[in-house]
């Protein structure tokens, strides 16, 4: 009976710590499932907080962004405060101004371009006059030959008007003389390529005729233009210039005049001046390229003079048996040809490097 006992109380002890124990790791495994749940409810509430507050910062957002430009709206539509009587003069006197401005072809028009140029030639000859047959001393001379006041200006958006003054010492005499070369107007802005002159100015005939002594690549002008156009081809008329619309460069020159150079242009007391007394001209030129540095300019010229006996003045030209050349009538024929060596490091217009 003892021994029964003995053996049922060790038995009932291990039943009741199994027991134990199994409750044990029912409690633990409730307390992980709690936690667990615990945890998600944490992290579902944070995620919605986040969400929430990531809408009430894009509404915000929204509602900064309509007040700004409310606020944009309203500054535009603000009316301009009144404007007071010195305001308004102001802005009057800047106006027409303005307006002034856009009128004016340039700023200085009328403060017109004045250029002054002298002719100094310095020379030495070994032998004097009366064995040179020169107007000029022999040894060394210094021979102040001209000077030219040059004024120009623009007189509206489609002209220009310019005058050439020049005083010449006489080559005996010393004595200098003053006397308007050139005088006239020249279009700047007509259509098809055409430009108009008329007044008193070098016509084109040749190359060289029309222009000044002191422009000349030579101390002393060609004896043929003296022979034959009498010095400077200045005339009293209109000429008008045509650019052919042509890919290559084509001008033709045409015009005409009272008296042509040395041909004085002034008439006998009474005389009467026919339109076959007039002097008529013209020139067509053009220009080559040879190779990049060399270049062709050529062209040709005429001038016709049909009646002489009305030219009046003093005549210019005698022949040999004393007939003075201005009582025939005059046809001169010109072709020139000027052929020019640039090397292409210092020509501008065949460079490609800008």
């Amino acid at each position: 009976m003892k021994l029964k006992y003995l053996l049922g109380w060790p038995s009932a002890l291990c039943l009741s710590a199994m027991l134990a124990q199994a409750q044990e790791a029912n409690q633990a495994e409730k307390f992980e499932k709690q936690l667990k749940e615990i945890q998600e409810n944490f992290e579902k509430q944070q995620r919605e907080a986040r969400e929430s507050f990531e809408k009430m910062l894009r509404e915000q957002q929204a509602q900064i962004e309509a007040l700004k430009k409310q606020i944009e709206a309203a500054k535009t539509n603000v009316p301009p405060a009144p404007m007071t009587a010195e305001e308004a003069k102001e802005l009057n006197a800047k106006v027409d101004q303005v307006v002034e401005a856009q009128k004016k072809v340039r700023p200085s028009e009328f403060n017109p371009a004045i250029g002054l140029v002298g002719e100094t030639i310095f020379s030495y000859r070994s032998k004097g006059s009366d064995a040179t047959g020169s107007d000029r001393p022999g040894g060394f001379d210094v021979n102040q030959r001209s000077v030219e006041l040059n004024i120009a200006a623009a007189v509206d958006p489609f002209a220009k008007g310019y005058a050439v003054i020049n005083a010449s010492a006489d080559s005996e005499t010393g004595e200098a003389s003053m006397g308007v070369e050139e005088a006239a107007l020249q279009t700047t802005s007509l259509p098809w390529n055409l430009e108009l002159k008329a007044g008193r100015f070098f016509g084109e005939f040749g190359k060289l005729s029309y222009i000044h002594d002191h422009e000349l690549p030579f101390v002393n002008r060609p004896l043929a233009l003296d022979q034959f156009v009498g010095g400077e081809s200045r005339t009293d008329g209109a000429q008008i210039n045509w650019l052919l619309p042509v890919p290559h460069y084509v001008s033709l020159t045409t015009g005409f005049g009272v008296g042509f150079g040395g041909d004085s242009p002034l008439n006998n007391p009474g005389a009467y001046r026919a339109l076959s007394g007039l002097n008529y001209f013209g020139r067509l030129s053009t220009y080559f390229d040879l190779t990049p540095d060399i270049q062709l300019e050529t062209g040709i010229s005429g001038l016709i003079n049909p009646r002489t006996h009305d030219r009046g003045g003093v005549d210019a030209f005698v022949r040999p048996d004393g007939v003075p050349f201005t009582q025939n009538e005059r046809r001169v024929a010109d072709l020139d040809l000027r052929v020019s060596y640039v090397p292409l490091p210092n020509n501008p217009s065949q460079r490609s490097d800008g």
